[in-house]
């Protein structure tokens, strides 16, 4: 098909699809052959009443009856032959328009870069292969053929009621004409109005699949009143723009029709006025009569077909706004393929931002040799991620580059970058195809052999041999029938079956239950022998062994070295090595324990004596949260103090009506030290994103044991408390903001 332009109108929709047929002339040719046949007959019936009258009943011509009423039976199996000829072309011809139309737009989706759809929500996607492909499909499918059919027989009916009565048909090409006037008028209105009401469309989509994904979320902070005063005012939109949309339609589709009916009527009285006159012979009249009748119900068509071929181009004029999106990650035109990796990865002054003006890397220096183990630390948002993002090429470097063996990533195809490849992120999907077809997703070519290989080593073989079916069981939607560990170990396999010279893991385990974790953290240390890793994790404990970790704050390299090189260095590794030691978990999670030394990190707790510690410890509660689990309702009662153990939650507050998120926070951090001293309201909603286990302590132990030292309670208040009065304090949020832990509300 031509390339898409930037905006597509009523024409250029119609030569796209013309232009369409030229791979199809065969078929196509016959599709309008038949429509021929079909015109022909349409206009010859009501012409032949001329001739049955005139030359037939009135001369009492018995032959030319016979011979008349034959070629009518003929032309009607002749009509039925083609109707069926034309239908079944047709619909190939047409299906094959629309599936080139859906692989077009898939295809491209394909290459578009991530920066794409962290930019384009889903729901807006699906739109386009949903409402506006069916527009398309229905006037293609539908519309198209009998508007055609609809053109061809209004130009063969004027040349036969030119033919018997000129002085009309001059009348009726005269309505013809008044009746385009409105869809001109109307046509670029209605198509305006039908793009509108379709982003409207795609809007109330985008915020349906959004509300029904959080569900948990949405009642959580009791926000179902919010949730449908939030879809009433989408709703006033979409009705707003729907009502002006289909108005217009409606007045593209009437007003031919009335103009039409106000002229035929005009018609048919002068006709019978001639034909009382005896210029008319009454066959001429009921030829000239049908085929006007004809002729009206063919502009019935024609306006019933035009609003139709208003949404489809509006639909295609959306498509190809996905289509003109040009990927921001392309192969450059010299780009050749990389070869075997074999020396070093190399980040060379790197900067990178996924906003412009926003760097989340600024000028880090990084070697990673061939065969090593590399772990990327920081808290979030120190931009971990972001290098492998860059390594693997989702991105492009706006400063700097990425070097493997001394090749810049940007000069070597993305196909033989990434097959020297494998990643495992934190949520690995599977899709609804069976464990074999799954795992097969890593190198489609593999043999079932080279699949169960790949399961041995990610020890997953013995239990996918233990399911119902094997191999061959249905994982379910995004692997829902598997647990996250055997889901985990499934997305292993398949990056081994790549037999990567490279592996990525992005917070591979951090999901997992300890116990589980620390099966697959064997697994992964089992497996990355001989292989170079990035790890990417925020849990220190999984790294410990790494032979090199790389300490990153705020997109800063600013700590390089061993586990214990960075430890006796005493700086932001020790801190983070500090912040998340001194807890004793169970292997279920289900239990957690807390040391004296550990608790005297806090702020809170630092000048409690020992005696006081040591009491305090057994106080706290340990408390588990899935993923997704709302823990701390914003404006709700402060009476709680949560330290994590592990796992991860999302700090967020409500602005304007949307939750503004303002931190995430992870093993070791805490929230909730002011609700030890004073009730006041909570200012921020805290949210778990990841599986998380809590230590907890309510102000009620902590009174108990502050009873004993009130001059302690004092400090503290003396400490804490005015924070909460400084101009522009926000409690949580300004701790969270800093990046420190937690916060005070």
């Amino acid at each position: 098909m031509p390339s898409p332009t930037a905006s597509l109108g009523i024409g250029s929709f119609l030569f796209r699809f013309v232009a369409s047929l030229s791979a199809r002339r065969g078929p196509a040719l016959i599709v309008l052959l038949a429509i021929g046949v079909e015109v022909a007959f349409a206009v010859l019936f009501p012409v032949s009443l001329q001739w049955l009258i005139d030359d037939a009943i009135v001369p009492r011509d018995h032959q030319m009856l016979m011979t008349i009423l034959g070629g009518l039976l003929g032309g009607g199996l002749l009509l039925v032959i083609a109707g069926l000829a034309r239908d079944t072309l047709y619909s190939r011809v047409g299906n094959a328009f629309l599936n080139e139309v859906r692989g077009q737009l898939f295809a491209h989706l394909q290459r578009l870069s991530m920066s794409f759809y962290t930019r384009v929500s889903a729901g807006d996607i699906l739109a386009r292969f949903g409402t506006d492909l069916a527009a398309v499909e229905y006037f293609v499918v539908f519309a198209l053929p009998m508007t055609l059919y609809a053109l061809l027989s209004i130009g063969v009916s004027l040349l036969f009621m030119f033919l018997i009565e000129w002085q009309l048909a001059l009348l009726t090409l005269v309505g013809l004409g008044l009746s385009t006037l409105g869809p001109l008028y109307l046509g670029r209105r209605a198509s305006d109005a039908s793009y509108r009401w379709k982003q409207e469309q795609a809007r109330l989509g985008t915020f349906l699949q959004e509300h029904l994904g959080a569900q948990g979320i949405v009642k959580g902070l009791d926000l179902q009143e919010h949730a449908r005063r939030r879809f009433g005012a989408h709703l006033d939109g979409l009705s707003r723009v729907g009502t002006e949309a289909i108005f217009l339609n409606f007045l593209l589709e009437r007003v031919p029709n009335l103009t039409i009916v106000l002229s035929s009527v005009g018609v048919v009285c002068i006709g019978g006025y001639l034909a009382t006159a005896g210029v008319l012979t009454v066959g001429n009249l009921v030829a000239f009569t049908g085929l006007l009748m004809s002729f009206s119900h063919l502009i019935g068509i024609l306006t019933w077909g035009l609003p139709c071929l208003v949404q489809a181009a509006t639909g295609l004029r959306r498509i190809d706004e996905i289509l003109n999106e040009r990927p921001h990650v392309e192969d450059a035109a010299d780009a050749s393929a990389l070869p075997r990796f074999s020396r070093t990865i190399a980040f060379d002054n790197v900067s990178f931002g996924y906003q412009p003006e926003q760097l989340t890397v600024r000028g880090a220096t990084v070697e990673i040799p061939h065969g090593q183990t590399v772990a990327l630390v920081g808290r979030s948002g120190s931009g971990k991620s972001s290098f492998l993002n860059l390594l693997i090429r989702f991105y492009d470097v706006s400063g700097g580059a990425v070097c493997i063996d001394g090749q810049d990533v940007r000069q070597v195809t993305q196909s033989s970058l990434r097959a020297q490849m494998g990643i495992v992120f934190q949520e690995n999907l599977l899709f609804n195809l069976t464990v074999r077809e799954n795992l097969r997703l890593g190198r489609p070519t593999a043999t079932d052999a080279e699949v169960e290989e790949a399961a041995r080593a990610a020890e997953i073989h013995d239990f996918i041999l233990s399911l119902p079916q094997g191999y061959d069981t249905p994982a379910g939607e995004r692997g829902g029938r598997f647990s996250g560990g055997q889901r985990q170990r499934m997305a292993l396999a398949r990056a081994l079956l790549r037999d990567p010279r490279i592996l990525l893991l992005d917070e591979a385990t951090s999901a997992l239950d300890p116990a589980t974790e620390n099966a697959v953290n064997e697994t992964l240390r089992r497996v990355a022998k001989g292989r170079t890793v990035v790890s990417v994790t925020h849990r220190l404990a999984t790294i410990v062994d790494a032979d090199r970790i790389v300490v990153l704050d705020q997109g800063r390299v600013v700590e390089q070295g061993t586990h214990g090189e960075l430890l006796r260095n005493n700086g932001a590794y020790a801190d983070l090595w500090r912040n998340q030691t001194g807890f004793q978990l169970s292997e279920d999670g289900q239990q957690c324990a807390v040391t004296v030394e550990r608790l005297r990190l806090l702020p809170v707790f630092r000048d409690l004596d020992e005696e006081v510690l040591a009491q305090m410890t057994p106080e706290f509660v340990t408390e588990s949260y899935p993923a997704e689990r709302t823990v701390i309702v914003e404006g709700d009662r402060s009476d709680k103090f949560y330290v994590i153990v592990r796992g991860k939650v999302s700090v967020s507050v409500a602005a304007a009506g949307t939750e503004q998120l303002l931190n995430v926070l992870q093993d070791g951090d805490y929230v909730g030290e002011i609700s030890l001293l004073r009730d006041v309201p909570r200012t921020a909603t805290v949210r778990t994103v990841t599986p998380t286990v809590f230590l907890t302590l309510t102000k009620q132990q902590f009174n108990r044991l502050l009873a004993r030292a009130p001059e302690l309670r004092k400090t503290l208040e003396e400490r804490y408390l005015p924070t909460l009065n400084y101009p522009g304090n926000t409690g949580l949020r300004g701790q969270a903001v800093a990046g420190r832990a937690g916060g005070r509300g």
